[in-house]
């Protein structure tokens, strides 16, 4: 049986279980029309990112 020659410290394994909060998107109001968006992503609505049109509608 495998056995560990070091304990695991807290950071190393807080890094290893980071990926479990990944698998349900983020969603927020977009700051320009308040349509529910994914976070970091161009809103479908009105096509704007971070204040900025990126795509014209």
């Amino acid at each position: 049986m495998a056995v560990p020659k070091r304990r695991t410290s807290k950071t190393v394994k807080n890094q290893r279980r980071t990926h479990k909060k990944l698998s349900s998107p983020s969603i927020s109001p977009c700051s320009n029309c308040g349509e529910m968006k994914r976070n970091h992503y161009v809103c479908s609505n009105c096509g704007q990112y971070d204040g900025k049109e990126v795509v014209s509608k």
